[in-house]
């Protein structure tokens, strides 16, 4: 994340160890923590800063998380997966990356975001065609929803696919798309019956090197530097049949079936982002003086330290308590949406208190805290802005 003229040494070694004891967790699943902290700490930290210089991380990682099992934990074993499906798997590796400032690798969206469309809506000869690479790495992937001029309302997408013989004619444009660059196939949102309303949209999964299908620049971003987001633009690009996704018509559905998992991911990184910098910041002010005594022994700052980590606290046990449900079963809409906007306005106010606490160094790009004040703004955005989130629980509420 540092400016091309920015030098400084590698900040993750002089993180604190992060807890791992929880009633939410298993063994298996503290030994997967430790097997992620092992991977990232040999084929991702070391690399992390050139990436975010070329903004975008190389391909081989994928490969590499592939060979360790991090990709598609939920994948039926047949194709190559874990076969598991327990998001808590979701929450450590999500953490663990949040923990290190890995900023740039896209697990995220491609586990999280695109694996349960593919698992739930292929046919078998789509998922024999795309999850054993999806597994390996040899696929990444993208979902493309956002348009210059629909972002959080759906409905106001204007990308359109209409059929000619056993093809699906896609014309139109996506921007902001997360692994944009990487990405091998792609989930494209489009309009398939402009009369329709809801029942008008449908999936279509656009494939690396189909002819109209382009990608613009990778964009410059405030923030998540090594993350390739891109623009996006078909063509009359002409897709089989056979990449239909789920039941034409039925897109909009199928989207906010699995937004709510999109949240409670994004939910996962706040509160894993908001406790590192927390923790990094209790020890920063145990060590900086300030008028001959550590600037923790201040009131003040003690009060500030004593209410961050009172919410931080309190989002950790609401999001075990959400992860629970997922698996369960019984996470709504409503629950994701709350979950999403207070755990990442969360996440906003607490780097924004500790970075003020760091001072100016606070203000320098070698400190995590600087990292995190750039990357963290965009969790209230993507995935449904917060104003969005508010306005679907008020629903819920009747009102």
């Amino acid at each position: 994340m540092l400016s091309s003229t920015a030098t400084a040494a590698p900040i993750w070694i002089e993180l604190p160890e992060a807890p791992v004891q929880s009633a939410l967790y298993e063994a298996s699943h503290v030994a997967f923590r430790a097997m992620v902290r092992d991977f990232l700490a040999k084929e991702v930290v070391p690399h992390h800063e050139a990436w975010a210089e070329a903004g975008i991380v190389d391909r081989s990682v994928w490969l590499k998380a592939g060979e360790q099992g991090l990709l598609g934990m939920d994948v039926p074993e047949e194709y190559g997966g874990g076969g598991v499906k327990d998001f808590r798997y979701n929450a450590i590796l999500a953490a663990e990356v949040s923990r290190v400032g890995a900023s740039g690798l896209g697990f995220g969206l491609h586990n999280d975001v695109v694996a349960p469309y593919l698992i739930d809506l292929c046919t078998d000869e789509q998922k024999a065609r795309w999850l054993p690479g999806f597994v390996r790495g040899e696929i990444i992937t993208a979902i493309a929803m956002t348009e210059p001029g629909a972002g959080s309302d759906l409905q106001g997408l204007q990308t359109t696919a209409r059929r000619d013989g056993d093809d699906w004619v896609l014309n139109g444009s996506k921007t902001f798309i997360t692994n944009g660059i990487n990405a091998d196939i792609v989930i494209v949102v489009a309009r398939t019956d402009p009369q329709a309303g809801a029942r008008g949209f449908s999936l279509l999964v656009v494939e690396r090197g189909m002819p109209g299908f382009e990608r613009g620049r990778n964009l410059a971003k405030i923030g998540l530097k090594a993350q390739d987001t891109a623009e996006l633009f078909f063509d009359d690009v002409r897709v089989p049949s056979a990449n239909l996704l789920g039941t034409e018509g039925h897109g909009f559905f199928h989207l906010m079936n699995n937004l709510p998992q999109e949240r409670l991911s994004i939910a996962a990184v706040a509160v894993a982002a908001s406790r590192l910098i927390l923790d990094l910041t209790v020890d920063y002010c145990k060590s900086r003086t300030a008028f001959g005594r550590p600037i923790g022994k201040f009131q003040n700052t003690r009060f500030e330290l004593a209410e961050m980590h009172t919410e931080v606290t309190i989002a950790e046990t609401y999001l075990e308590k959400a992860i629970l449900e997922h698996n369960a079963g019984r996470f709504t809409v409503e629950d994701a949406a709350m979950a999403k906007w207070w755990t990442t306005e969360l996440q906003k106010r607490v780097v924004d208190r500790c970075l003020q606490l760091h001072g100016g160094y606070g203000y320098m790009l070698e400190y995590p805290v600087a990292r995190a004040y750039l990357d963290s703004r965009i969790q209230t955005i993507y995935g449904g802005t917060t104003e969005i989130m508010k306005e679907i629980v008020g629903r819920s509420l009747g009102v």
